[in-house]
């Protein structure tokens, strides 16, 4: 004697094999792995590989612009303004800023969004005393020389009435395009 869930088993195979036949199968299979290859091309949100740190952004602060770890000063070379009597992108009084710049790519910790910011040197005083402290080397994602608009290593004071170098600023131009 079959038990009632034999019964339904047998009764729904033949039922499916009244249906369909072993050629319809074959075509089915056939097409399947016709269209397998074509799986990997179909769009997909694939989930966005995050960059590796530098060593700049995983200290970044946003809160003191006299610190070397500020989080515009990624790309700053010298000594900051902000520590000399002016402030994070304004020259001291009595010295101008360079009419060129060199520029940089730096990440603020809070929102997480990359922004464009513009290194100018301030010209025409005697280089600030303000201490070590005040004195940094961003070099994040500085580039040789021969890229001079994205090296730091240059005094920028050309094409000022002076060009002894003061200290240097760091202007937010804008946010970066990104994808």
């Amino acid at each position: 004697m079959k038990s009632p869930i034999d019964k339904l088993g047998e009764r729904l195979t033949r039922k499916l094999a009244g249906y369909s036949s072993r050629r319809g199968f074959i075509a089915r299979l056939g097409m399947a792995l016709a269209a397998a290859p074509v799986l990997p091309l179909l769009p997909v949100a694939r989930a966005k590989a995050e960059a590796p740190k530098t060593d700049f952004e995983r200290y970044a602060q946003t809160t003191d612009a006299t610190k070397c770890n500020y989080w515009k000063y990624c790309g700053s070379d010298g000594v900051l303004c902000s520590c000399c009597g002016g402030g994070s992108h304004t020259c001291p009084p009595g010295a101008e800023p360079s009419p060129v710049s060199w520029i940089g790519t730096c990440i603020n910790p809070e929102d997480k969004r990359s922004y464009v910011i513009a290194y100018r040197d301030c010209c025409g005083k005697p280089a600030c005393g303000a201490g070590k402290s005040c004195w940094c080397d961003g070099a994040d994602r500085e580039m040789p020389i021969y890229r001079s608009t994205l090296n730091n290593d240059i005094i920028w004071c050309f094409g000022n009435s002076s060009a002894t170098y003061h200290c240097s600023t760091a202007a937010l131009v804008g946010l970066a395009n990104t994808p």
